[in-house]
């Protein structure tokens, strides 16, 4: 597999909240140009089917390799879930690909052996069982409680976050009993950080509250100087979405803190 430094990274989400692992990445990695793909005419996925995620994967990754992609992002927990072994044997040599999911075990299985730990994401994330089936793998120190917030993600890309909506809608889900005496909640969907601050709130600071954002860049980081893909260029950035909206535009424009224009891309003609 030989890609040039200077191909760009592509990342893709069903909406915003991939733009979390996007601007981490730019933060940790500031020379790397980044394709964004934003899939907002299917989102959320958290509902979707198996089969459903699995044919956006496709496509999405069909797009990305047109524009070069030296690896694939996939940043989003259904996805990931969904899509990731499909994925990697659909590129095979063309990119990497990269989940969210085996980071955030790797990093809670060496961190936190022994601890309670609590999880949240969507219905299909949560059905799919994956984060415990795999922490098992590894270790069987942990406990793991696991709750679908299926709410979570349309509330955040409907922009209803830091009100007294995002905050009731929070304690409703997080006074479930499954959640007393734990040690940490994982944030199961790339959409959560966004309503990082007030969960920390709700638990009024005494748990660590994990973000995969940061713990996938340094994963990202890890491959590409591996694989001798780190790029030394100035970067560009590009972003597409499958169905334009304006909310996703100035949700862009507010992580990137510069005018973003999306491109708008549809999977289907």
């Amino acid at each position: 597999m030989v890609k040039n430094p200077c191909s760009p990274i592509g990342v893709f989400d069903s909406g915003i909240g991939g733009l979390t692992v996007a601007h981490a990445i730019t933060k940790l990695l500031p020379n790397e140009s980044l394709v964004y793909f934003g899939d907002t005419a299917h989102l959320p996925y958290g509902d979707k089917s198996e089969a459903a995620i699995q044919a956006y994967s496709i496509k999405i990754a069909d797009v990305l390799l047109s524009r070069g992609c030296k690896v694939i992002v996939i940043a989003c927990n259904s996805a990931s879930s969904a899509s990731y072994e499909l994925l990697k044997e659909y590129v095979n040599k063309q990119a990497h690909v990269i989940n969210v999911i085996d980071p955030m075990v790797t990093w809670v299985a060496s961190h936190l052996a022994g601890k309670k730990i609590g999880l949240i994401g969507t219905k299909r994330t949560i059905q799919s069982g994956i984060y415990s089936r795999k922490l098992k793998e590894i270790t069987e120190s942990i406990t793991l409680s696991s709750l679908a917030t299926p709410l979570l993600a349309p509330m955040i890309e409907e922009g209803y976050f830091n009100n007294k909506i995002s905050h009731d809608l929070i304690e409703e889900y997080l006074q479930n009993k499954m959640f007393e005496n734990i040690d940490a909640l994982i944030l199961a969907c790339t959409h959560y950080p966004l309503i990082k601050s007030e969960i920390e709130s709700y638990f009024k600071n005494t748990i660590n509250i994990l973000d995969s954002s940061e713990i996938v860049a340094l994963a990202l980081k890890d491959l590409l100087v591996s694989n001798n893909l780190l790029s030394h260029s100035p970067p560009s950035h590009s972003f597409l979405v499958s169905d334009y909206t304006e909310s996703f535009e100035a949700s862009t424009q507010l992580f990137f803190g510069k005018i973003v224009r999306l491109q708008k891309h549809p999977l289907w003609n």
